[in-house]
């Protein structure tokens, strides 16, 4: 069976949701990398900007754009059906219903939040690789890979720290939000300098075979 591109672009759609989903779901294990404490989701976070980079130099903006609002709607209904589940009463022999309910009962200002700081981000993400991508006439990939994703992730983390943390407690002003924003986003930043030759190799494997490039379809 040949590995045709529309089925690798299958792929990366699939792997897309899948890591939006379950950032959501692994999100609340909190882990220490050196002395900096993240959530496990934060591995995710790449992963989902690394896709939409590629298919946006391969596809085009308007076909990531419509992906993001597919996701955005896998969200929100993961979310509704979760909470439903945790809401439902357990059969008798579910004797594991308060640890269920322990994990799985996430807060609605944190999943709004959620969304709302993934959209955006996701949203200007693909703006500014294609905006830098016309800046460069489509070269210098590894720059419009990082400029695009280094300035989505800054927005991702502060929408989503402000939105779900700011004020739930007294010590949680202003100014506390940067002490939490700003080690979490040294961490992507990092992240998202790795993840550049992953880039070049993602869209060589999209572009293999002669595939041709439709990356002027906005």
């Amino acid at each position: 069976m040949k590995f045709t591109q529309d089925k690798k672009i299958t792929l990366l759609q699939i792997i897309f949701v899948t890591s939006m989903i379950l950032a959501n779901i692994v999100g609340i294990k909190i882990i220490n990398i050196a002395s900096l404490s993240v959530s496990m989701g934060i591995w995710l976070v790449p992963v989902a900007f690394l896709i939409t980079d590629m298919l946006t130099e391969v596809k085009g903006r308007q076909f990531v754009a419509n992906l993001i609002w597919a996701t955005s709607i896998a969200l929100i209904f993961s979310f509704i059906f979760i909470q439903i589940s945790v809401w439902v009463s357990p059969a008798e022999r579910f004797t594991n219903n308060e640890a269920f309910v322990s994990i799985f009962k996430t807060s609605s200002r944190m999943f709004i939040a959620s969304v709302i700081a993934f959209a955006i981000s996701q949203f200007h993400d693909i703006w500014a690789f294609g905006f830098w991508k016309k800046k460069t006439k489509g070269k210098y990939l590894w720059l419009r890979n990082n400029l695009s994703t280094i300035v989505s992730q800054f927005i991702d983390t502060t929408i989503f720290i402000f939105l779900a943390f700011y004020k739930v407690a007294p010590q949680f002003d202003f100014a506390f939000m940067w002490h939490l924003i700003l080690p979490y986003y040294v961490m992507k930043i990092i992240l998202a300098l790795i993840d550049t030759p992953f880039v070049y190799l993602g869209i060589k494997w999209l572009r293999k075979n002669n595939e041709p490039d439709l990356s002027t379809r906005h």
